[in-house]
């Protein structure tokens, strides 16, 4: 039986769950109602952190769904995604457009990470 241990556990999900040697995050969101900009920069530094507290890093992304509420907005997303995003580390990836939980979320990211 695999050990499974959940890391910022609240009454409705864990921020992460580490199993069989991933590290699978909830969708992170920004503060809602700023940038596209400014949401994926949070978005990606709440990422950083909690691979840190799992014991792995960006490097070990292996796959990233990204969803937006605005595709035109997706080349600003792309900005802050390529320059945080380690080349010759980029994780396989899909970015779609769908309503987010509140109308003042622009951006979501889930991603997959191996220890």
């Amino acid at each position: 039986m695999t050990d499974i241990k959940r890391l910022e556990t609240g009454p409705r999900m864990s921020q992460a769950v580490i199993a069989n040697g991933f590290v699978f995050l909830a969708g992170q969101v920004g503060e809602p109602g700023t940038s596209v900009t400014d949401q994926t920069t949070a978005i990606l530094n709440q990422i950083d952190a909690l691979l840190a507290q799992a014991g792995t890093d960006k490097t070990r992304i292996v796959s990233a769904q990204i969803w937006m509420a605005d595709m035109t907005k997706f080349a600003e997303m792309n900005a802050v995604w390529d320059a945080w995003v380690p080349q010759g580390h980029t994780p396989a990836r899909a970015t779609g457009e769908s309503a987010l939980a509140t109308p003042d979320y622009a951006v979501e990211i889930i991603v997959t990470a191996v220890l």
